[in-house]
C-alpha cells in the first residue's frame, strides 16, 4: 500500500494525502458476512457518554471478523482482499475448503490466490494461525490471544506486531509495539506476520471535515472555557490553568493510574511500556 497527495485546490487539500488502495481487489463485501451497526456515539450498554467528542460520521455496515481462527487443520483460498471501514487494518475474505466463508485480518505478504492454514501442524508463514508454543523464537505475530480460546486481543491494528522473545515453561515472552514485555500462556493462539496496510500511519488528514467523517467531533480546551464549565476555565486573559490537568469533573487527566492492581494481567508483566 502506499499514499498519494491531492492535488491543492483548496486550503484543505493542500497537505491532504490519501491511500492509493491499490491492495483492494473486492468493492463490495460478502453479504452474509456484514450486519447493521447502530450508532453508539460514545455511549456504554446504559446510554451514557463514556466517551467524550464522538457523533455523527458516516454510515458504515460492520464486517463479522473470525478473530479466533478456530477452524483447525482446513486449507482455505483467499479469495479477495478487502477494504473495512470500522478498522484501520485491510481484511481478507477466505473460501475454506468446505465451503465455510470468513473474514481475517490481512497480513503484510498474503495476497488473492495463497492458501492459509489454522492448525498446530501449520507452516510459519504469513496468514497462518498456531498455538505460539509451536513457533520458533523471534516470529512475528499479530491477532494474539490473551486468554485459550477467546479470539485474537492484541496487535489488531493497521502495521502492528509482537515478537516472540522467548518461551518458559508454560508462558511466552512477546515484546509488543508499545515496547511493554510480558507473558500470555503459550498454547494461546496468534498468527504469524505483520498487519498489512502498513502507510496507515502516514495518511495526513488535511481538514476538519474529514475527521467529522470518521465521527469525530471538535475538542474544546478548558482554560478556554468559563469557570461555570471547567476547574481550568475563567481568569483574566489568557492563563494556563493554575493546577494539573483535570477533566470537567476535577479527576486528574495526565499521569493519573488507572490500572487496577488486584487485576491478574498486571502479574504478567515482565517490563512495562513506560520503562526507563
Amino acid at each position: 500500500m502506499a499514499v498519494r497527495n491531492l492535488k491543492p485546490t483548496s486550503a484543505g487539500r493542500r497537505h491532504q494525502t490519501v491511500s492509493t488502495f491499490e491492495e483492494i481487489s473486492k468493492a463490495q463485501p460478502e453479504r452474509s458476512l456484514t450486519e447493521g451497526l447502530n450508532k453508539k456515539s460514545g455511549r456504554n450498554n446504559q446510554g451514557r457518554i463514556t466517551m467524550r467528542r464522538r457523533g455523527a460520521g458516516n454510515k458504515r455496515r460492520y464486517r463479522l471478523i473470525d478473530f479466533r481462527r478456530d477452524k483447525f487443520d482446513i486449507p482455505a483460498k483467499v479469495a479477495s482482499i478487502e477494504y473495512d471501514p470500522n478498522r484501520s487494518a485491510r481484511i481478507a475474505l477466505l473460501h475454506y475448503a468446505d465451503g465455510e466463508k470468513r473474514y481475517i485480518l490481512a497480513p503484510v505478504g498474503v495476497n488473492v490466490g495463497d492458501t492459509v492454514l489454522a492448525g498446530e501442524t501449520a507452516d510459519i508463514k504469513p496468514g497462518n494461525a498456531l498455538p505460539m508454543i509451536k513457533m520458533p523464537v523471534g516470529t512475528l505475530l499479530h491477532n494474539i490471544e490473551m486468554s485459550p480460546g477467546r479470539g485474537g486481543q492484541i496487535c489488531r491494528a493497521a502495521g502492528t506486531y509482537a515478537q516472540l522473545v522467548a518461551k518458559e515453561g508454560k508462558y511466552a515472552l512477546l515484546r509488543l509495539p508499545s515496547g511493554e514485555v510480558r507473558n500470555i500462556l503459550a498454547s494461546c493462539v496468534a498468527t504469524v506476520g505483520q498487519v498489512g496496510n502498513v502507510d496507515h500511519d502516514k495518511v495526513t488528514i488535511g481538514k476538519a471535515g474529514r475527521n467529522r467523517w470518521l465521527g469525530k467531533r471538535p475538542k474544546v480546551r478548558g482554560v478556554a472555557m468559563n469557570p461555570v464549565d471547567h476547574p481550568l476555565g475563567g481568569g483574566e486573559g489568557k492563563s494556563s490553568g493554575g493546577r494539573h490537568p483535570v477533566s470537567p469533573w476535577g479527576m486528574p487527566t495526565k499521569g493519573y493510574k488507572t490500572r487496577n492492581r488486584k487485576k491478574a494481567s498486571s502479574r504478567l508483566i515482565v517490563k512495562r511500556r513506560n520503562a526507563k
